[in-house]
């Protein structure tokens, strides 16, 4: 006791700690005085009763509750106390409410039912609330807002999980565009469909039975005739057609086959194990018979194998025929569609009239393009405009020389200058004696160190 109530603390946000004492109080009164803490304990407990049933917490504590189905009675009370706050003393009142709502829908109820359940819930939701509360009593259902808090026994559908799980087969069967891979068994399309669906429980019998009245009554998604299941393609005829049996037989009859060969398979490597075994103890007999049902094993499986390859090779044809029936299907809506567009069109003599007068108007385009680029004020001479930037060229050029030439000029002078200083210089006694000897020579030297 306290387990489900635990889990919820820790996995359900809406029962955090603080909020324990009112979800399990007696919060009837709450529905004039606080109607909006009344509405949210009760949705609270709803989810969470959705989350218990989804991941079969519920059928661990002895319930006969699936995923789908709630199997209610007194004994949901206790397996919901809280160590804590005890019973919920307002679960009862939470099931009815669940019921008023449509959130809960008795399971014969549901099953039974040719009226899409929305609809129904439409037409529920528009009854006053005195004479629903009327209505629950005729089903034996009490009235929440008055009298002791009972829980009204019976199995009931939980529309939460099977809106839930209609959409995770939605997105599984998405890929499912052949109609050879979209035609089942009941059997097939429950084995291959409720792992998927049931991550912590297998969905149950009665869970397959209300997934597949709701997908096909309620969800358009599906056919189904109580023995083949269809999913519904686009623009597809309504109901089960004979190859849709024909297909689903030979896909389950290929499973079945499938599943035979790979026990004979088994059994065959089990024998002769067992015949080894036996010869090693030099027990003849035991290894005789071994050997024996090892032959007659490996004679089924060969055969079996041969109905599997001809079962193959039918499945093979019908899914071609199947895809050759799509493709022409989709050829005759294209050509359809084809023909509505150039029916719209005006076929070729109207797009010949539009092309003429698309490429008039193009060619009145290119004269208006052309008188509007046309110069509107004084022509210009363009000889003079070349005569006069030859002369600004020639200026420019001359300017260019004169500058030229100064430059290797200040380079000449400059090395002169510094051939003259290389020279050695002439001591002033022997200046004097040459000047004596040749004042004419003297001065000479003399200029030429002065550097003139």
């Amino acid at each position: 006791m306290g387990e489900l109530s635990d889990y919820l603390v820790e996995h359900d946000p809406n029962f955090r700690k603080t909020r324990l004492p009112a979800l399990y109080s007696d919060f009837r009164s709450q529905r004039t005085l606080n109607p909006d803490g009344y509405h949210a304990n009760i949705s609270a407990w709803l989810l969470a009763l959705a989350r218990l049933a989804s991941e079969g917490l519920l059928s661990r504590q002895g319930s006969k509750s699936s995923a789908l189905v709630f199997n209610i009675d007194e004994s949901l009370r206790r397996s919901l106390s809280s160590k804590q706050f005890g019973q919920p003393l307002a679960l009862g009142t939470v099931i009815n409410e669940a019921l008023a709502q449509r959130d809960l829908i008795p399971l014969q109820t549901f099953l039974q039912s040719t009226q899409n359940i929305y609809q129904q819930q439409q037409s529920w939701s528009q009854v006053p609330w005195n004479v629903m509360g009327w209505a629950l009593r005729q089903i034996g259902v009490i009235d929440p807002t008055r009298g002791e808090d009972k829980i009204p026994k019976g199995n009931y559908v939980v529309m939460k999980n099977v809106e839930a799980t209609s959409r995770e087969l939605g997105e599984t069967i998405a890929e499912r565009t052949s109609r050879y891979d979209r035609a089942f068994t009941r059997a097939q399309f429950q084995t291959l469909f409720e792992s998927v669906l049931a991550k912590d429980q297998r969905l149950s019998e009665t869970d397959f039975d209300v997934l597949l009245k709701f997908l096909s009554r309620d969800k358009d998604m599906i056919e189904y005739n109580g023995n083949t299941v269809r999913i519904r393609g686009l623009g597809e005829e309504r109901g089960i057609t004979e190859e849709d049996a024909s297909i689903a037989s030979i896909k389950e009859l290929m499973d079945s086959l499938e599943h035979q060969v790979n026990l004979l398979d088994k059994r065959i490597h089990e024998l002769d194990q067992e015949a080894k075994n036996a010869v090693l103890r030099k027990n003849r007999v035991t290894a005789l018979a071994a050997l024996k049902s090892k032959k007659r094993a490996e004679s089924s499986l060969s055969t079996r194998y041969a109905t599997f390859s001809q079962l193959e090779e039918v499945a093979s044809r019908l899914q071609q025929a199947s895809d050759q029936v799509q493709l022409v299907k989709v050829m005759e809506s294209s050509a359809s569609a084809l023909q509505s567009l150039n029916a719209q069109i005006g076929g070729s003599e109207r797009v010949g009239i539009t092309m003429d007068h698309l490429r008039e108007q193009m060619s009145a385009t290119d004269e208006l393009t052309a008188i509007l680029s046309e110069p509107t004020g004084d022509v210009v001479d363009e000889g003079e405009i070349d005569d006069e930037l030859e002369a600004l060229e020639m200026e420019q050029n001359k300017e260019e020389e004169e500058k030229q030439r100064r430059k290797e000029e200040a380079r000449e002078a400059a090395k002169a200058k510094k051939e003259l200083d290389e020279l050695p210089s002439v001591p002033t006694e022997d200046a004097e004696r040459i000047g004596a000897q040749s004042p004419t020579r003297a001065t000479g030297i003399a200029n030429l160190s002065l550097g003139n």
